[in-house]
């Protein structure tokens, strides 16, 4: 998309796209920021909100229940009248204006032994205190909750939200306290000292806490049942529960029963109008009730949103002042590029005589036109030069190929050799030089009637010298092999040649056999050279332990040992340079001497041209298109029994 675009554009484009990049991650930082601030700010004022709520709850609980508990203690420790017990309850209704209403209800028949019922209760209504008996066959008043509850657990405690139809006719709470005598030695239980509270009150209270726009706080019941909300069809009408089964909401379920549990938190939360808000809940110790206040995320962050939308219209904004500032900048910078882009096309196409673009300024452009200037003069006197090395190296390629082609032409190259002597074995060789001419070489002649020399050789170095210090080579082993049967001899009489006069410190491996063509017997001296492969007439190849004697032309008068074995009709020797167990691939692995043993140990009932043509297409296979680092030549001679 890129690779074609001018300079301007790609200028533009990156600084349009690294601005807007580095803008979005500050504006994202800033917004989360912000954004974990509200919260931390949020739950901080909920949770004083909500504990300061709670206090104020507290405070009229625990002033109610002293009333009940205190009564009671007097009950069951002093002694009254009647009289004395209506005028006493009276006055604790009158005196204390968070009590709506008191009772003290007894057993049936525990106070008059005639009369089932006893339970004269005072309450408020319309500014003044009223008096009934509680207890008649529709409202029997030791089955209730109220009654019941702390009669079977023997303790205080407050009841659940409830209408009292009967008794107070309102929705209240009661705080119950279950009184005992001493009977005949036994703690027998008498009745309960009860206080109901309005529960008007406490919904003003909490109703009256704003939070925002659509905030609010709602009470709890110990059994999750809604006591104050701003929905009034929910109050004593639902739970949180039934709601979060009606909607299907685990969230609300759980957070539901940890409310219920008496514990305190603060966390996202879904109301049960689908809003989101942050949410805080603690607990009402004295009755189990449980407080929640939420605070809306959306109100709370609209601010923040506002002011992230003009942050962003006025980076925008910036951005693209600034993106006409560098078009400006871009187009001035750009604009002699592209004249010398011409210029240099039209130098490209060989008109060096060109018009460049004039730059007076001294900066990178007009540094540049200066480099143009002085590239044009620099073209014309490397192009008259390159004229003149072309010329040159044209004459040394065809000089390289003629010696090349001399090279080859001082190798025998005509297969079989000697086809007047078929019968007595079968030779191939051959030779692929890593560049124009090489330093490999190999030869085969006879010295007598029955004596046959062959011998195979890796000079040191590649290229011109390589191959007339191999010409020197083969020239001085043909001469000395005259009329001398011992290989030994011969290459000590070639080093001490080579050595006379070497200040090119240049030297030859060389491997030399001389095959008894009678008797299958081979004399044969190594210089340095790889070892050969011995393969018999079953297929079965192995190295032939040749003497550890060094290279040949490196130090004068060393004696070279000869050592001899024997070829069996249908047995083949296998001489090879470096070149081929060196040859490398791409992963730099060579082809190596164990790569070339189990080559050849699978070429039993083949010809020696047959052989040497399978390792060539092996290593060629091996090496693939890695380039040929040095001469490869191979030579095998294949005995065919004595004639």
């Amino acid at each position: 998309m890129f690779k074609n675009r001018g300079i301007a554009f790609k200028l533009i484009f990156f600084f349009c796209v690294s601005n807007a990049l580095i803008f979005l991650l500050i504006l994202s930082y800033n917004y989360r920021f912000s954004k974990k601030m509200i919260e931390k700010n949020v739950e901080n004022s909920s949770k004083n909100l909500a504990h300061s709520t709670v206090n104020r709850i507290e405070i009229v609980l625990q002033s109610v229940q002293k009333i009940p508990e205190n009564l009671a203690y007097f009950l069951e420790r002093g002694s009254y009248t009647k009289k004395e017990l209506l005028e006493l309850l009276r006055t604790l209704v009158e005196r204390n204006p968070e009590i709506y209403g008191a009772a003290i209800s007894f057993e049936p028949y525990a106070y008059e032994k005639n009369s089932r019922y006893f339970a004269p209760y005072f309450y408020k209504d319309g500014g003044k205190v009223k008096f009934s008996y509680l207890g008649n066959e529709s409202y029997r008043y030791f089955y209730l909750d109220w009654y019941q509850i702390p009669k079977e657990l023997g303790r205080p405690g407050w009841t659940e939200p409830y209408f009292d139809k009967g008794g107070g006719n309102i929705l209240m709470a009661t705080y119950s306290v279950p009184f005992y005598a001493n009977i005949d030695g036994k703690r027998r239980f008498m009745g309960i000292v009860t206080a109901d509270i309005s529960l008007e009150w406490m919904r003003n209270m909490v109703s009256s806490i704003k939070i925002l726009k659509t905030g609010y706080a709602s009470l709890l019941s110990k059994n999750g049942t809604f006591i104050t909300h701003p929905s009034k069809k929910l109050i004593m009408n639902e739970s949180i529960f039934s709601i979060a089964e009606e909607r299907g909401d685990s969230g609300m379920r759980e957070t539901g029963k940890k409310m219920i549990r008496g514990e305190t938190g603060f966390f996202p939360y879904k109301n049960i109008y689908g809003q989101e808000c942050w949410v805080y809940y603690a607990p009402v110790q004295s009755s189990g009730w449980s407080l929640s206040v939420l605070f809306p995320m959306d109100e709370l962050m609209e601010d923040i949103v506002s002011l992230n939308r003009t942050v962003l219209f006025g980076g925008i904004a910036g951005i693209l002042l600034l993106s006409l500032a560098v078009v400006f900048i871009a187009h001035s910078i750009t604009k002699p590029l592209r004249a010398f882009s011409k210029a240099a096309g039209e130098i490209g196409s060989g008109n060096l005589d060109v018009e460049l673009p004039s730059v007076r300024t001294g900066d990178e452009v007009g540094r540049l036109a200066n480099a143009f200037q002085h590239m044009k003069v620099s073209l014309k006197d490397y192009i008259a030069k390159l004229t003149d090395t072309t010329a040159a190296k044209e004459r040394i390629e065809s000089e390289l190929k003629i010696a090349h082609d001399i090279q080859m032409s001082i190798l025998p190259k005509i297969f079989p050799p000697f086809p007047d002597k078929p019968d007595t074995f079968d030779l191939y060789a051959v030779i692929k030089p890593a560049k124009e001419v090489g330093g490999d070489f190999y030869d085969f002649f006879y010295i007598d009637d029955s004596h046959f020399c062959f011998v195979i050789g890796d000079v040191s170095g590649k290229g011109v010298p390589a191959s007339l210090f191999m010409a020197v080579t083969k020239t001085l082993i043909k001469g000395n092999a005259t009329g001398i049967a011992d290989p030994g001899r011969i290459l000590a009489k070639v080093n001490n040649d080579l050595s006379d006069g070497n200040d090119a410190c240049m030297f030859v491996t060389i491997f030399l056999g001389i095959l008894n063509t009678k008797t299958g017997e081979i004399l044969y001296a190594n210089g340095g050279h790889n070892p050969p492969m011995i393969i018999n007439g079953g297929g079965a190849a192995e190295f032939l332990n040749v003497p550890k004697d060094i290279v040949v032309g490196a130090v004068a008068g060393y004696a070279y040992k000869t050592d001899s074995a024997t070829l069996k009709q249908g047995d083949s020797i296998f001489t090879y340079t470096d070149g081929v167990t060196e040859a490398m691939n791409g992963k730099e692995e060579l082809f190596s001497e164990k790569r070339l043993h189990e080559k050849l140990s699978s070429t039993q009932g083949k010809t020696a041209r047959d052989v040497i043509s399978y390792v060539m297409e092996e290593t060629a296979l091996f090496t693939g298109d890695a380039p040929q680092s040095d001469d490869i030549t191979m030579m095998m001679l294949q005995y065919k029994g004595g004639k």
